[in-house]
């Protein structure tokens, strides 16, 4: 956050929390001379409140390890921009929140008006295939699916209303593990269908999206979330893989943060706390449990998102690319994304990495967003001393 020239919060913290941290200022009654001495107190009117204090949850040491990768990774692929949110799955605390571009408050002599836009709330984009997760954890959940059900995908396509569902390749028969280790399309169409758009929409709802979050912080967007009376099957598939709505990067991370706390819905802060935060269950233990393990493939070697790995610790993640929209359909531009939690033997943070609008050939979440994770992962697990866990390798070839 910053002030202006008179100490009053003009964004951020500063701005939402202006009145606490500056106090107000007492009024009395008082008598004086005539040389404006005063002589006697006659009466307090007004007492005064002191200025308060606030501890943020952002922990300085992983912010500046965030903000120096994310800032390389943007320059280094020619992107717009770039966001990273790190959320404490325990207690939903901000750990660290960056953008690139971004400036330093202490310095308004480069001041830029973008450069100070918290495009971690503010900017929402389609998510794309970071939510393929929550169309599993909603099949399941319902109990159109279960951990074992194998969803044919053969032939590799299919026609809704004329419109065309696929995926990269014709892989038949796969499993609910597979259909998030490849990303396929056909395979959570088929599971948005048997769902149908409600209970869908309802699953994402609990999860955070469409809403604005527990924070005060100015400019932070709700999303979007589409309100139809009537939906056609190619709709509802195409929102089984984030298209048709939009989220912002820290309503990502609060997602993945519920599937690491084993269901649990946590309010977000960005102050300290001192006690538990309330929580309310929105995916069963049992179901969260599987589908996190059903995540773990996606960054073993042959996953989409095998450049999140994390030498000696459970990684569970998903990769997406998201084609921008522009008026009258989708452009050239695309946004990079992945989203994860680590360790999955005992989940202690979820992160996610949003690449805006990557130039060149190199835009897949996979390739541009995942390595910044593992870095910034790896970094704070072992700035924190969180032991390792096991990880075992797996042998898979894939192109995507």
């Amino acid at each position: 956050g910053m002030t202006n020239i008179d100490d009053k919060g003009i964004e951020g913290v500063e701005r939402a929390y202006n009145d606490w941290l500056t106090g107000t200022q007492g009024k009395r009654v008082v008598r004086k001379d005539r040389l404006g001495n005063v002589i006697e107190d006659i009466s307090t009117i007004q007492q005064t409140e002191q200025a308060n204090n606030i501890q943020l949850s952002i922990d300085q040491r992983i912010q500046s390890i965030a903000y120096q990768r994310l800032k390389k990774a943007v320059q280094y692929n020619g992107a717009v921009s770039g966001s990273l949110v790190m959320l404490d799955i325990e207690t939903g605390e901000i750990l660290a929140m960056v953008n690139s571009p971004s400036f330093n408050p202490n310095n308004r002599s480069k001041y830029d008006s973008y450069k100070l836009k918290n495009r971690a709330i503010t900017d929402s984009y389609e998510p794309g295939s970071t939510v393929k997760p929550l169309v599993v954890a909603s099949g399941l959940d319902n109990g159109v699916i279960n951990p074992d059900t194998i969803i044919d995908t053969a032939p590799g396509k299919m026609r809704l209303g004329g419109r065309l569902v696929q995926d990269v390749r014709n892989r038949g028969d796969m499993t609910l593990a597979d259909i998030l280790r490849y990303s396929s399309n056909m395979g959570v169409s088929k599971i948005a269908l048997k769902l149908g758009h409600q209970r869908l929409l309802d699953t994402y709802h609990q999860f955070g999206f469409g809403n604005e979050s527990s924070l005060i912080l100015n400019g932070e967007s709700r999303g979007y979330m589409p309100r139809r009376v009537r939906w056609s099957e190619f709709e509802n598939a195409t929102l089984s893989f984030g298209y048709g709505m939009q989220a912002t990067t820290l309503q990502l991370a609060h997602a993945y943060a519920t599937l690491g706390s084993a269901g649990l819905y946590r309010p977000l802060t960005i102050i300290k706390q001192t006690s538990a935060p309330l929580s309310e269950r929105v995916l069963s233990t049992k179901n969260a449990s599987a589908l996190l393990q059903m995540m773990e493939t996606v960054v073993e070697k042959g996953g989409t998102g095998e450049n999140a790995r994390i030498e000696g610790y459970r990684v569970a993640g998903k990769t997406g690319t998201s084609r921008k929209a522009i008026k009258g359909g989708y452009g050239d531009d695309y946004v990079a994304l992945f989203a994860g939690v680590a360790p999955v033997s005992k989940p202690r943070f979820a992160m996610v990495v949003v690449i805006d609008s990557p130039s060149g050939d190199r835009y897949y979440g996979g390739v541009i967003a995942a390595p910044v994770f593992a870095e910034v992962m790896e970094r704070t697990l072992q700035m924190l001393n969180v032991a390792p866990d096991h990880q075992t390798s797996l042998s898979i070839v894939s192109k995507d």
